[in-house]
């Protein structure tokens, strides 16, 4: 972990399962203190005090739900209030919704743009200025492999992390130049709820990841001033070998792979 972020303050969203819940355990060990978000009180709770057990660290939780447009400034108003200085802001949450494209509700389809997208643009947005005045930070934005082509079935979550994708990297090289460091880590398939929440349990555990070695691989990259990272070796492959295809085939691959069982053709 990086010894700059010692003492310092990270903001964590979705912190209470997966990869955000790794993200928090992996933070509190290199000495970061923390403020914790997410909907669930008990889950923030029980996590905020093992942490401060565990790793003698300070910790705060905001009970949210980023699929509320008035979230991003609420969570930064309880942290302007009592003076915390966020030095490294962990956009995690996110969520995805399996199915076909016309049986899904709308409302469940516009919730995850506002938490996988605006959430993190508003949240950004929101306490980056101070990062800039201070010539330093970090912002760390959880994209996915998905991010590099298109999905079928999940079209939509996959679009909303091209979105995390290039936003992340756009603002690593605009916001180079202040001191402040962005990288999207962009995670395949990882031991979560995620799929059961989606709607699509994992079919396959190949090249399933824990979610502290994504977490491990994010916070490194971020370290190291990447502006991506592809957790795993073999999801680095597959995402980029897709390049050398026509992607209307990737695309048709991935409606096989991802078409309901119900469905033959």
């Amino acid at each position: 972990m990086n010894a700059e972020w010692k003492g310092k303050w990270a903001l964590v969203t979705g912190a209470s399962a997966g990869i955000g819940h790794a993200l928090a355990h992996e933070l509190a060990r290199g000495g970061s203190n923390l403020v914790l978000t997410a909907r669930r009180k008990d889950r923030l709770e029980s996590l905020a005090q093992q942490l401060r057990a565990d790793y003698k660290i300070e910790t705060a939780i905001v009970v949210a739900d980023l699929a509320h447009a008035s979230a991003p400034s609420a969570i930064f108003h309880f942290t302007q209030e009592r003076g915390l200085h966020i030095d490294r802001l962990v956009n995690n949450a996110g969520f995805g919704q399996y199915g076909e494209f016309h049986t899904i509700q709308p409302e469940r389809l516009l919730e995850m743009v506002q938490v996988n997208c605006a959430a993190v643009l508003h949240l950004t947005r929101l306490y980056v200025p101070a990062m800039v005045t201070n010539r330093r930070g970090d912002v760390l934005i959880v994209a996915s492999t998905a991010a590099f082509q298109a999905v079928p079935y999940i079209s939509t979550y996959a679009a909303t992390k091209v979105f995390d994708l290039f936003l992340a990297e756009g603002l690593a090289e605009e916001l180079k130049p202040h001191g402040i460091r962005v990288c999207a880590l962009c995670p395949g398939t990882t031991a979560s709820e995620f799929h059961e929440m989606a709607g699509h349990p994992a079919r396959s555990k190949i090249r399933q990841q824990s979610a502290e070695t994504v977490a491990r691989n994010g916070l490194k990259a971020l370290a190291a001033g990447k502006s991506y990272v592809i957790s795993g070796w073999g999801n680095y492959l597959g995402a980029q070998s897709e390049r050398l295809v026509p992607r209307r085939l990737v695309t048709r691959i991935a409606a096989k792979l991802f078409r309901p069982a119900n469905k033959t053709k």
